[in-house]
C-alpha cells in the first residue's frame, strides 16, 4: 500500500490552517503531518517531520514564504533529506512577484488561496509527483517580468546533446511529454528518459526549474507567431 503524501501547512492565520487542514485530511491518500504559522516554524518542521508536500503562504510574520522556501532548498539542507520535499505557493493575488522568487528559488508553483478543494487536491498530487502547477501562459507571464539581464550558459547546459536540447527548449515553452514526443520525433517514455537526464546534467529538480533555467540564462524560445 501506498503511502500518503504528507502535507505540511505554513500560514498565520490559524482559521485558513484550519480548514485548509480539513480538505487535505478528507482526501484519499493524503495527511496532514504538521502546521507552522511564519516562515521560521515551517522551515523547521521540514527538517523535523520531512512532508512531501509544503502549502506555504507568502506574507508571514518573522520570516515570509519567499525566504521559507529559499532555505528549504538550500544545497546544504537538500542533500540531508532521503526524499524530495515540494512547495507549492499560495497566494492571494495572481501573478504575484514574490511568487515569482519563491519559484525561482525552488517552488512548483502557486495556488490562489480562494480556489476549490478539488483543484487543491489536484494541485498536491501534481507536485508531488514532480510536476509544475502553473499553467504555461502564467509562468510565462511571471517570468517575463521577473527577469531582466539573462546570466551566461553555464557549461552544463553546453554538455547537453542535441536531442537533449531539443527537449529542453520544448519542455521550456511548457509543452507535455505528448507534445514533445510530437514535437522531436520520439516516443513519450524516451521524452521522459530525455527531461530526467536534462534535469540530473542541470542540477534541476522539475521542470518548473526548467523554465526558470531557460529565462535565467537568456535560452527561453520565442513564442511561436500567431497566424
Amino acid at each position: 500500500m501506498t503511502d500518503p503524501i504528507s502535507v505540511l501547512l505554513a500560514d498565520d492565520q490559524e482559521l485558513f490552517r484550519s480548514g485548509v487542514a480539513v480538505i487535505v485530511d478528507a482526501q484519499d491518500g493524503m495527511s496532514v503531518v504538521g502546521a507552522a504559522g511564519d516562515g521560521l516554524e515551517a522551515v523547521r518542521l521540514v527538517d523535523d517531520l520531512a512532508p512531501d508536500v509544503v502549502l506555504m503562504d507568502i506574507r508571514m510574520p518573522h520570516m515570509d514564504g519567499v525566504e521559507a522556501t529559499r532555505q528549504i532548498f538550500l544545497p546544504e539542507r537538500v542533500r540531508r533529506r532521503a526524499k524530495p520535499v515540494r512547495v507549492l505557493v499560495l497566494t492571494t493575488f495572481n501573478l504575484d512577484d514574490r511568487a515569482a522568487t519563491a519559484i525561482r528559488y525552488g517552488a512548483s508553483g502557486f495556488l490562489l488561496k480562494d480556489t476549490t478543494p478539488v483543484m487543491l487536491r489536484d494541485a498536491i498530487r501534481t507536485v508531488h509527483s514532480g510536476n509544475a502547477v502553473l499553467a504555461p501562459p502564467d509562468l510565462t507571464a511571471l517570468m517575463d517580468n521577473h527577469f531582466r539581464a539573462p546570466v551566461p550558459t553555464p557549461e552544463s547546459y553546453l554538455a547537453l546533446t542535441d536531442k537533449e536540447r531539443d527537449v529542453f527548449t520544448a519542455a521550456a515553452r511548457g509543452m507535455s511529454n505528448a507534445e514533445i514526443a510530437a514535437t522531436v520525433y520520439a516516443s513519450e517514455s524516451t521524452v521522459k528518459t530525455h527531461i530526467g537526464a536534462i534535469l540530473r546534467k542541470l542540477g534541476l529538480r522539475d521542470r518548473v526549474q526548467i523554465v526558470v533555467f531557460a529565462y535565467e540564462h537568456g535560452l527561453m524560445p520565442p513564442r511561436p507567431a500567431v497566424p
